[in-house]
């Protein structure tokens, strides 16, 4: 992957806040209205609305008006057999009834006789009807409805997409900013333990304390050093996973640089970036949730297909009727007398192929509602789940903030014990062991608290209106 240093200053330029001289400032906002604006499969997502209109287009297309021209000529040593000349508008229209208007005109020594027509040619304005099958509901009619409601499916589709990779890169950043808070805390610590060596060599080189102490305050820096260099490794495969939703416009990837950190005082931002703030759960709604909605416009495009079926059951039946005249242009020279017309009839007599499809377009239905129905269920027990989590990792974040705290104490505490000649370096370095694993046991329950609210925010399938 290329990097485009370059795009970043531009990208930071526009949206980041300094912090410092050299210090960046990736607010989770920002983060995530840069994923959805210009991430590959965000704009994938916004296809769907495209692919769902233009297939509504195509079936409306069932229902545009139609010309036909036939022309045929022939003629042979001199003899013009024939010379035929047929021109049809027709007008589909709702209910399996086509208008149609007809001009013919043949000519030619070799023509059939019911083909002789007067010689200014014959005009005819008739309709055809579907008696039976067709007539409620027929291949058009059940495109058209069925292309309507996946219009409406694809933009609930839409929506899925979009939370899905939100709900991704919303956990990438939440993982981010552990690593960032993890290697703060080494680096703390680190600063510690080597000042803290710089005053046990001087003590022991005084003849204050034995020299063994100054060993173990090595080993101490040591150790921290080593958890510091493993943090920071966390911290740059962090980094990385994070810039793979971080794209600009003409599918340009961004790298993130060292100086570029995460906001560390996130809680409110992410409850108003990810819209759940002020949702209590009796305020959820499946009938609004997008898994359901497209599930409800897939299955009423299956009624539509079943009614389409069980419609071919009836025999099928045509009837056309057209008056004819030389004179279209006078109204009274149509004629009930004069016509054309004919009935069309068609009924296979076993029906297996049409009972078959019905079958077929039932079993469909009953999936789809047997999906729907779980769907339903699903949702709303891992919504109520996520809720419960949340209430448990609000009471957990309080408890180890108040544990870090009294380990805060205890270092306190000894290190003035030490002070005074009443305590051991060895008490000291336990008592910051205990400290350092609470201070990343309190990272590790929030990174779980604000995943819990990424999880809620997918379980509710939002779409941000205002990233």
């Amino acid at each position: 992957m290329k990097k485009h240093w370059f795009l970043l200053i531009l990208f930071v330029s526009l949206s980041l806040n300094a912090q410092g001289n050299d210090t960046l400032v990736l607010s989770f906002y920002e983060f995530l209205g840069y994923v959805k604006k210009y991430h590959p499969i965000a704009r994938q997502a916004e296809l769907q609305i495209g692919i769902g209109q233009a297939n509504l287009m195509r079936s409306r297309g069932g229902f545009d008006p139609k010309i036909e021209v036939d022309y045929e000529r022939k003629q042979f040593k001199g003899v013009e057999y024939y010379d035929r000349f047929n021109a049809t508008f027709k007008v589909p229209t709702w209910y399996g009834i086509e208008l149609k208007g007809n001009f013919q005109q043949d000519e030619g020594e070799f023509i059939n006789p019911d083909e002789s027509l007067p010689e200014g040619g014959l005009f005819s304005a008739g309709i055809s009807v579907s008696v039976l099958q067709g007539i409620w509901i027929n291949e058009r009619m059940a495109t058209l409805k069925r292309a309507k409601y996946f219009k409406e499916q694809t933009l609930a589709d839409r929506d899925l997409l979009v939370n899905e990779i939100l709900f991704k890169a919303s956990v990438a950043y939440f993982d981010w900013l552990q690593a960032y808070r993890n290697k703060t805390v080494y680096e703390n610590f680190v600063d510690n333990a080597s000042s803290r060596l710089e005053g046990i060599k001087r003590s022991a080189e005084a003849g204050d304390i034995a020299s063994i102490d100054v060993v173990e305050a090595k080993i101490a820096f040591q150790d921290r050093q080593l958890r510091l260099e493993q943090a920071m490794v966390e911290l740059t495969n962090k980094t990385l996973e994070l810039s793979n939703f971080l794209w600009m416009e003409n599918n340009i990837p961004i790298e993130l640089q060292p100086n570029v950190i995460p906001n560390i005082a996130i809680n409110r931002e992410v409850d108003i970036t990810l819209e759940i703030m002020g949702k209590p759960l009796d305020s959820f709604s499946l009938e609004n949730h997008p898994k359901i909605k497209s599930l409800g416009f897939k299955l009423a495009g299956l009624e539509v297909d079943k009614r389409l079926k069980a419609n071919k059951l009836l025999p099928r039946i045509d009837i056309e009727y057209n008056f004819l005249t030389e004179t279209p242009g006078t109204l009274n020279s149509y004629d009930s007398q004069q016509y054309k017309g004919g009935v069309n009839f068609l009924f296979p007599l076993f029906l297996r192929k049409e009972r078959g499809d019905l079958k077929l377009a039932k079993f469909k239905l009953n999936d789809t509602q047997f999906e729907l129905d779980n769907a339903e269920i699903e949702i709303q027990n891992k919504v109520l789940a996520i809720y419960n989590a949340l209430d448990s990792y609000q009471i957990q974040n309080s408890l180890i903030e108040d544990i870090v705290g009294d380990y805060n104490k205890l270092l306190a505490a000894e290190e003035r014990k030490f002070d005074f000649g009443e305590s051991s370096l060895f008490l000291i370095i336990s008592r910051e062991s205990k400290l350092i694993d609470s201070e990343l046991k309190q990272n590790e329950v929030q990174n779980k608290y604000l995943t819990e609210k990424a999880k809620l925010f997918r379980s509710l399938a939002i779409n941000p209106e205002n990233l």
